[in-house]
């Protein structure tokens, strides 16, 4: 029994992973799982630095290793480092199961429900720590598929060989060793990064299945990262949008945003309407693009991702409901114009229909309560700006989200859905001091010839009159 058990600081571990290998080398080549040959890029032949790595991160390998586990750094980090980019964040994986990750870091939390995760906590900075997975065919209480195929729930725990197959893209099942430094490849991945290939492991129809969301996961990392789809997964996305139906709504709406705030919204845009995968997450916009009149809305949409693009690559801040507003904003206003013609007033007819329209979207992509809430604040804006007699100006230019709401005029009036002439009226009258704020805002001057005025003249007369003769 000695043999077969492993000696840590925390006690003794059994090396399921000796049984687990034992019994694949007994299998028949036919009934092995089907491994490329796994491949060692040693430390000269990649351009992975430990300077470039986050100090936690390396305190997290280091000390798993000293607790003699193996433990590596994975996904989008080494993908980020190899492509000479600064990866957001560090993830790492390991052979300890989350209990055992939580014993060696006091400053560690366990999460997550579909797949147990530990959270080790520096300050602001947080390494996530990852068990290697089992193999997808081992099904057991721990883990739950849907009719669909979808995973549910999966805490099947296993080896780094069969962790691998877990993955989703090749360049993202890139795993550098501490140890001695290397990146270790069994997916061909290191191939895919020279030539820019976003591959999926395994069958796509199957992948795809098993977590439709992977499909957003391809047209992002295809944009940001500059890759081409390879073939087989650009075959298995078309007709496949549906399946997105069955994913929770909370999950799509993180993923939305993953998708139009990091820089490459335009394109991102472009290429989801191109695999049919926009009409799930907006299906009230993909209708209103079909009935176009003279490139209006798709003119704003443009307009807004490109000035999101923009605000992003100059390091400026990007609202999510800003986009979010202007997503739906022709779903609304042609909705508003319908309750108008039945007689509603204006404002009523904005409000009802932000609300009807927002209530059909989150059964799509859940949308928070304060987006929402700022959303529908900017849509009732725009009806108000056409008020600019009187003190209403003057006080729509306290709201507190008028800077935004102006910002909305400015993008309709660009894109042929306002009045220019109002937009300019606009930048004009909040530049502008007091004194001019209300000359910009008196009514007309009514006639010399009016009423009024005959009566003015007339009393000024008879007035006259009487001073002279008691003179």
């Amino acid at each position: 029994m000695i043999n077969i058990i492993k000696k840590t600081n925390l006690g003794v571990i059994p090396i399921f992973n000796f049984f687990r290998k034992i019994i694949q080398s007994a299998l028949p080549d036919a009934e092995r799982p089907a491994i490329r040959k796994m491949k060692i890029y040693a430390r000269p032949e990649h351009n992975i630095s430990r300077s470039q790595i986050s100090e936690n991160a390396l305190k997290v390998l280091y000390r798993l290793q000293k607790e003699g586990f193996e433990a590596f750094l994975v996904g989008g980090c080494v993908r980020d480092l190899l492509l000479g980019r600064e990866p957001k964040d560090f993830d790492v994986v390991t052979d300890a199961d989350p209990e055992q990750v939580r014993k060696v870091f006091r400053n560690c939390r366990i999460i997550g429900r579909r797949f147990r995760l530990a959270h080790v906590h520096f300050g602001k900075e947080v390494i996530e720590v990852a068990t290697f997975r089992g193999a997808a065919e081992t099904q057991n209480d721990k883990q739950v598929l849907n009719k669909e195929g979808r995973l549910l729930r999966d805490n099947v725990y296993g080896t780094i060989e069969e962790d691998v197959w877990r993955r989703d893209f090749t360049v993202n099942a890139l795993y550098y060793n501490i140890k001695d430094f290397s990146v270790v490849d069994y997916v061909d991945g290191m191939n895919d990064h020279k030539t820019s290939t976003l591959r999926l492991i395994g069958d796509p129809e199957t992948r795809f299945r098993e977590d439709p969301v992977r499909m957003l996961r391809a047209v992002r990392f295809a944009v940001k990262l500059g890759f081409k789809l390879d073939p087989d997964c650009e075959n298995a996305m078309h007709g496949a949008a549906e399946l997105l139906s069955s994913i929770p709504s909370a999950r799509l709406y993180d993923e939305v945003l993953k998708l139009f705030l990091f820089g490459y919204a335009l394109q991102t845009f472009e290429m989801l309407r191109h695999y049919g995968l926009f009409q799930v997450l907006f299906p009230a916009t993909e209708k209103s693009l079909s009935a176009e009149e003279n490139g209006f809305p798709r003119l704003l949409l443009i307009k807004a991702l490109e000035n999101s693009d923009n605000r992003i690559a100059d390091g400026k801040s990007v609202t999510a409901y800003f986009l979010f507003a202007a997503f739906l904003w022709e779903p609304v206003r042609i909705l508003a114009k319908e309750k108008m013609a039945e007689g509603l007033p204006e404002f009523m007819a904005y409000q009802d229909a932000a609300n009807e329209v927002i209530a059909r979207q989150v059964k799509h992509t859940a949308l928070p309560r304060h987006i929402s809430m700022a959303m529908r604040e900017v849509w009732s804006l725009q009806p108000r700006f056409n008020a600019r007699v009187g003190s209403k100006p003057s006080r729509l230019l306290t709201h507190p989200r008028f800077r935004a709401g102006y910002d909305f005029l400015l993008l309709r009036a660009e894109t042929g859905g306002a009045d220019p002439e109002l937009a300019q009226w606009w930048q004009v009258y909040q530049n502008a001091d007091e004194t001019e704020q209300r000359k910009m805002t008196q009514p007309p001057r009514k006639s010399q010839n009016s009423k009024s005025g005959r009566k003015r003249s007339y009393r000024k007369r008879t007035h006259n009159s009487a001073t002279s003769t008691e003179a």
